[in-house]
C-alpha cells in the first residue's frame, strides 16, 4: 500500500510539471507583441510624414524668411527713391529760379543794350559825325572812337554771359528732370516688384498653413499609435508579470513536493522498507540562458564596460561623457560598423524586428533616446546627466522600435 502511494504522488508530480503553461496567456503576450510591432511600424510611418512635413514646413518658412527679407529691401528701396525724388525736385525748383532770375536779368539787359544802341543809332550818321568832329584834338577823336567800340565789344561780352548762364541753367534743368524721371521710374519698378513679393509671400504663408496642417495631422497619428503602443506594452508588463508570479508559483510548490517526496523517502528508509526501488531523477531546473551570440554579444559586452561614466549631450567620448545617441554611435565604431549621429536616424538603419525577438547588440528606440540591448530584458544606455551610462529595463519605455544591424 506504501509503495502504491510513492507512485500516486510521482504520476500527480509529473501531471503538476505539465501544466506549467499556460496557452491562453501566451497567445495573449503573442498576439499583443505583434499589436505593438504593426503599431510600431504604423508610428514609425507617421513620424516620417510628420518629419516630412516639418522638413517641407521649415524649407517654406526660409523661403518666407527671404522674401520678407527681400520686401524690407524693396520698401527701403522705395523710400530712398522717394526721398531722392523730392531731393531732386528741390533742386528743380531751386534751378528754376535761378532760370527765371537769369532770363530776367537777360531781358533786362537786352532792354537796356536796345535803349542805348536805339538812341545811338536814330540819331543816324550825323551823331557819330558831330561826336568825331566835335572833337578838340586827333587824340579826343580817337579815344571817342575807342569808348565807342569797348562799350559796343561790353554789351556783346554781356550779352553773351547771360546767355551762357541761361543754356547752363537750361541744361542742369534737363539734367535734373531726367533724373527725376528715372528715379520716378525706379520707383514704378520696385512697387511693381514689391506687389509681386507680397502676392509670393502670401502663396508660401498659405503652403506654410497647409504643411502645418499636415503635420498637426501626422504628429495626431502618431499621438494615437504611440498611445496603443503604450497601452498594449503596459499589458504585456502586467501579463508578463502575472506570468513570472504564477512561475514563480508552480516553482515554490515544485519544490515542496520534492521537499515532501525527500522526507517520505527518508522516512521510509527509516522504517527499513526493504524495497528498493530506484528513485525518479531529480528534474533540474533549467539554467537560463542569453539569447543571441556572437558580434552582437561582443558589442553589448563592450557598451557595459562604460557604465557609470558621465551622459555629456552632445558628447560622443565612452570616458569623457556621451549622450544617447552618441554613445550607441561610438560603441559600434569599435567594432568598425558606422553609425549616423541622431537617435532618429540611428532608428531607421538595419533590420527592423519585433521586441520578442530582440538580441544582444540590437539597438532599441524609444522616440528620441536610443539604448543597445543586452539580453534578460535590459538595455545599457547613456541616460541622463545624473545618472550617466547605467542598465535599464528595456520596457521602462515604449518601444517604437528595435533595429538589427549585426
Amino acid at each position: 500500500m506504501r509503495k502504491y502511494k510513492k507512485w500516486l504522488y510521482v504520476i500527480l508530480s509529473f501531471i503538476l510539471c505539465l501544466s506549467v503553461v499556460d496557452p491562453i496567456s501566451a497567445t495573449t503576450i503573442s498576439e499583443l507583441r505583434d499589436n505593438v510591432k504593426k503599431n510600431q511600424s504604423q508610428l514609425k510611418n507617421a513620424q516620417q510624414k510628420a518629419d516630412e512635413a516639418q522638413e517641407a514646413q521649415e524649407g517654406v518658412e526660409e523661403e518666407i524668411d527671404e522674401i520678407d527679407a527681400e520686401l524690407v529691401n524693396l520698401i527701403t528701396d522705395i523710400n530712398l527713391c522717394e526721398e531722392a525724388i523730392n531731393d531732386k525736385e528741390e533742386e528743380i525748383y531751386r534751378t528754376q529760379l535761378d532760370y527765371d532770375a537769369a532770363v530776367a536779368e537777360k531781358d533786362e539787359q537786352y532792354a537796356s543794350m536796345k535803349i542805348r544802341i536805339q538812341f545811338m543809332y536814330e540819331k543816324g550818321d550825323s551823331s557819330y559825325l558831330h561826336m568825331f568832329f566835335g572833337a578838340g584834338n586827333m587824340g579826343d577823336m580817337v579815344n571817342k572812337a575807342k569808348y565807342v567800340e569797348e562799350l559796343y565789344d561790353y554789351d556783346r561780352k554781356l550779352l553773351a554771359e547771360y546767355e551762357d548762364t541761361v543754356k547752363r541753367v537750361q541744361e542742369l534743368w534737363n539734367t535734373l528732370e531726367e533724373d527725376k524721371s528715372e528715379l520716378e521710374t525706379s520707383k514704378t519698378e520696385l512697387q511693381e516688384g514689391q506687389a509681386y513679393m507680397e502676392e509670393l509671400l502670401a502663396q508660401k504663408k498659405e503652403e506654410y498653413e497647409n504643411y502645418s496642417v499636415m503635420l498637426t495631422k501626422a504628429k495626431q497619428e502618431a499621438a494615437t499609435y504611440t498611445a496603443r503602443i503604450k497601452q498594449e506594452t503596459a499589458q504585456i508588463r502586467k501579463l508578463e508579470e502575472e506570468e513570472r508570479k504564477r512561475r514563480e508559483e508552480e516553482e515554490r510548490k515544485r519544490k515542496e513536493e520534492e521537499e515532501r517526496r525527500r522526507k517520505e523517502q527518508e522516512a521510509q528508509l527509516a522504517d527499513g522498507d526493504s524495497d528498493s526501488e530506484e528513485e525518479p531523477k531529480k528534474q533540474e531546473t533549467p539554467k537560463p540562458t542569453s539569447s543571441g551570440g556572437g558580434k552582437g554579444q561582443d558589442i553589448a559586452n563592450y557598451a557595459c564596460k562604460f557604465i557609470g561614466n558621465p551622459y555629456v549631450a552632445g558628447g560622443t567620448s565612452l570616458t569623457n561623457g556621451a549622450d544617447c545617441s552618441g554613445f550607441v554611435m561610438s560603441v559600434y565604431k569599435n567594432f568598425g560598423i558606422n553609425l549616423p549621429r541622431s537617435s532618429y536616424s540611428q532608428s531607421t538603419v538595419g533590420k527592423g524586428v519585433s521586441y520578442s525577438d530582440a538580441r544582444p547588440g540590437d539597438v532599441i528606440y524609444y522616440g528620441g533616446h536610443v539604448g543597445i540591448y543586452i539580453g534578460n530584458g535590459q538595455i545599457v544606455h547613456a541616460s541622463t546627466e545624473r545618472t550617466g551610462i547605467k542598465i535599464t529595463s528595456a520596457t521602462y519605455r515604449n518601444i517604437v522600435t528595435v533595429r538589427r544591424i549585426v
